[in-house]
């Protein structure tokens, strides 16, 4: 499993490192984890920190790991000297600006590019590497899942296996890790499917044998058959697990995302999925990801818990769902049940705000709602820590011209949680998660939109 530390850890990662763990069980095989950090600009600590938190939840242990590329630097330099040493790689000086412009020009797809093969640049500081790749045949492999495919060479760009600031590239690296740590199989989405060509390209030039087996799963997809979409579905496993789904319900949910075991069985238990998950049966079409479905096996689940254990994890639940904010509240709270008052907000399906307070916010913020529609914007894509919440929050105010950053997040808060005093508003939305902050601020905003409208025409 090689997921990449730039955002939440995504059910469709989820589903992948389920069935990469129920293989290796299954074979007595080493399940091995990679962070895939080479991307320095958007790589977070805490990203890092909730994929691990994530599979552990799901009870998925792993044997090897976790390796960080960004530490194996020396692994990936020695493989671009072997590979300028066989003249399998050339320098480029062009900006991706002239590449999209020549291939405009000659009505060829983007990064389509040969321009600099034959123009003998030496490697230098702001130079990229591309690979040359061969004009003539074809790079074909037997996908467990998918069956024969090939791509004809022609068709493959030379492609960057080195930023011209000196940093490789995911393919390169994700080449020479698999060679090092003798990866037998990888299983991964198929959206990684236009990479193995190039992969395995790579993993000839550098004569590291036979390549192993791959196995691309399906997309999963909404309702509308769309694939799934952090702007527009909820897709975060967190999510999930702050909501109080169990993990032994998402792993059985997960599993049967582009297999069955047959004869209609919706229910199997961890051991029953280990003993009988087939890699080769998973289908190629795409998997609906059905959050009523998920909700049905969820509450299945529940049902068939004895009281005491329900009870328990009902309690091991709500205790952590606030823990992390126990400090700041203790700060604030003069008895227990202002404790909880300060953190029902995480709790409630239906939040009800005080009208007395929605009455007094919107009557000191004039631009309240078109500040709100602004935090729903930059709220549904930011990144989920405080920091980035909180440049969120400014930038709406900043938008509306509101730079006062009290008065830009006191409508957020009155959104989010009901009251117009709490814990730090930050350190809350991290634990209340994204999708539920987004549609209490887009909740609110509808309202308050639908208030300007009636005062209007009255």
């Amino acid at each position: 499993m090689a997921p990449s530390p730039t955002g939440y850890f995504h059910v469709g990662s989820a589903r992948t490192a389920l069935f990469n763990w129920l293989f290796a069980r299954q074979r007595g095989g080493t399940f091995v984890l990679r962070i895939e950090d080479t991307d320095a600009l958007r790589n977070r600590p805490e990203h890092t920190a909730g994929i691990e938190r994530a599979m552990r939840w799901l009870g998925l242990d792993w044997d090897e790991g976790p390796y960080f590329q960004s530490q194996r630097g020396g692994l990936y330099e020695a493989a671009i000297d072997r590979l300028l040493a066989g003249g399998h790689l050339y320098a480029c000086d062009c900006t991706p600006e002239l590449v999209a412009a020549r291939n405009k020009a000659a009505n060829r797809p983007p990064g389509y590019d040969g321009h600099c093969r034959d123009r003998g640049l030496e490697p230098a500081p702001g130079r990229l590497l591309r690979f040359r790749t061969p004009d003539a045949a074809s790079t074909s492999w037997t996908d467990v899942i998918r069956g024969e495919v090939t791509y004809e060479n022609r068709s493959i760009e030379d492609f960057s296996v080195r930023k011209s600031s000196g940093q490789p590239l995911f393919i390169l690296a994700n080449v020479v890790d698999d060679g090092d740590m003798a990866i037998t199989h990888v299983v991964r989405g198929e959206d990684h499917v236009p990479n193995t060509p190039k992969y395995l390209l790579l993993w000839d030039a550098l004569g590291l044998g036979a390549p192993p087996t791959f196995a691309h799963l399906p997309l999963l997809v909404n309702a509308s058959r769309q694939k799934l979409s952090k702007r527009r579905d909820k897709v975060a496993l967190e999510d999930y697990r702050d909501d109080g789904y169990l993990p032994e319900a998402m792993v059985n949910y997960l599993a049967l995302l582009g297999w069955s075991p047959g004869n209609d069985r919706e229910y199997l238990t961890r051991d029953e999925l280990v003993a009988e998950f087939r890699l080769d049966q998973v289908k190629s079409a795409p998997a609906f990801f059905d959050e009523k479905k998920l909700s049905d096996v969820n509450a299945s689940y529940l049902r068939s818990m004895p009281t005491g254990a329900l009870v328990e994890r009902a309690q091991e639940w709500l205790a952590g769902r606030w823990s992390p904010l126990a400090g700041l509240v203790q700060e604030r709270a003069r008895t227990l049940a202002e404790v909880y008052s300060m953190v029902d907000f995480l709790y409630l399906a239906d939040l009800r705000v005080e009208p007395a307070e929605w009455a007094k916010v919107r009557r000191q913020q004039p631009a309240f709602t078109d500040l709100l529609g602004r935090a729903e914007e930059t709220l549904a894509v930011c990144d989920w820590d405080t920091d980035a919440i909180r440049g969120a929050v400014v930038s709406a105010g900043e938008a509306v011209g509101v730079t006062n950053l009290g008065k830009a997040q006191a409508p957020v808060r009155l959104a989010v949680t009901g009251r117009t005093v709490g814990p730090p508003l930050f350190e809350a939305l991290t634990l209340l998660g994204r999708n539920r902050t987004v549609a209490r601020v887009a909740a609110a905003r509808r309202r308050a939109h639908e208030e300007d409208i009636a005062a209007a025409g009255s």
